[in-house]
């Protein structure tokens, strides 16, 4: 729990220093743009979009983490959102080690 709760302030971290992107089609191009490492999908989002982005991590090798809720997400970062990608190898690096250590 306390790590869950260490990744969600390093999101408001990352959100401050605009290492964020947002959006389906933004997040997507990330993706294949190998600009990211760690990409955040709300637990309680759409199947399609799941789906696609799910087969989209693994296919680039992407971590995809689908533990959060989207109400966890919009807190950490103060705005209303469900999908999320680091873009900083750092930020990534450290919330995928709490990520697998929880």
């Amino acid at each position: 729990m306390k790590n869950k709760q260490q990744v969600l302030n390093m999101l408001g971290l990352a959100r401050r220093a605009q290492k964020l992107t947002t959006g389906e089609d933004r997040v997507l191009a990330t993706i294949r743009g190998r600009q990211t490492g760690l990409v955040f999908f709300a637990s309680d989002g759409g199947a399609s979009s799941r789906k696609k982005f799910t087969d989209k991590c693994q296919s680039y090798n992407v971590y995809l983490c689908t533990e959060f809720t989207r109400a966890e997400l919009s807190y950490a970062i103060g705005s209303s959102r469900s999908l999320l990608a680091v873009m900083d190898q750092g930020f990534s690096t450290k919330m995928k080690q709490l990520l697998t250590t929880s």
